[in-house]
């Protein structure tokens, strides 16, 4: 998994490719199809390139987002590990704000719960207990998604290579300790233009929404990284992914945590 096949140049190459696509809000063709033989270590390789290529326009990175966090979905693609994404900046939208959809593709929405840490967490051998330590507190949060790829066509390797499918984020309600919570009973519902279309608990994401911090941590002990103090982490998805059109209001309502919501226009 970790052998790479990709020249610098093609990472390069690639990563520019496909950060157009989101800059530009047009979609292609899954990177796969022209490079059969890439790996996972090759698609991380493109997203690293893309987020050096945010951080030298002077763009900041805010945070980092768990992906495919859900053993049912994990089964369903037949792979054995989440996959992990970062956050810039000007993903950032306000509790209320609005969200320009001629900046997207083909939005859809989760809604999840993010960590905040306090300590730095490393891997490998980090685990839920480091997790719950590190904590400095939690926050509702809901994840805008947004694949570059035509008609939803791409697998796992594409996807790590289009940064996740990242492209906005709405924070807000009330943040919590983690010792005045239930995280894994923790009730949320998802509700566009007043009608209810998803609801779950925060046990769907890897059991424990704080196992896929620690599993974020591991992943990036592979490449040498880790998470800093003061790092904010979207956990993964606690419902499935929602689709949103011009025109959508949407709120997600958490138990003990309020709403965060958000108008597409």
């Amino acid at each position: 998994m970790n052998t790479r096949t990709l020249t610098q140049e093609q990472v390069e190459s690639l990563a520019e490719h496909i950060e157009n696509a989101e800059l530009n809000a047009h979609d292609i063709t899954k990177v796969t199809n022209d490079y059969p033989t890439m790996t996972f270590a090759d698609a991380y390789d493109i997203q690293w390139e893309i987020r050096r290529r945010k951080e030298a326009r002077g763009n900041k990175i805010i945070g980092m987002k768990m992906g495919l966090t859900s053993w049912a979905k994990m089964a369903q693609m037949g792979v054995e590990t989440p996959v992990y994404g970062f956050l810039a900046d000007y993903f950032s939208v306000p509790d209320g704000g609005e969200i320009d959809t001629s900046k997207l593709i083909h939005p859809k929405i989760e809604a999840e719960i993010a960590f905040v840490t306090k300590a730095p967490l490393r891997g490998p051998g980090c685990h839920i207990g480091d997790v719950l330590a590190a904590t400095d507190f939690v926050i509702p949060a809901v994840e805008v998604i947004d694949s570059r790829y035509e008609n939803f066509k791409f697998d796992l390797i594409s996807v790590v290579a289009d940064n996740a499918s990242s492209t906005r984020f709405i924070t807000g309600g009330r943040m919590a300790r983690l010792d005045s919570l239930d995280l894994k009973t923790l009730g949320v519902v998802v509700e566009i233009n007043g009608r209810v279309v998803e609801v779950g608990a925060g046990a769907a994401v890897l059991g424990h929404p704080a196992s896929s911090v620690a599993m974020l941590a591991n992943m990036l002990g592979e490449r040498g990284e880790h998470i800093p103090a003061g790092t904010f982490i979207m956990t993964g998805g606690i419902t499935a992914a929602v689709t949103v059109n011009k025109g959508d209001n949407v709120t997600v309502r958490y138990q003990e945590l309020g709403s965060v919501s958000a108008t597409f226009s």
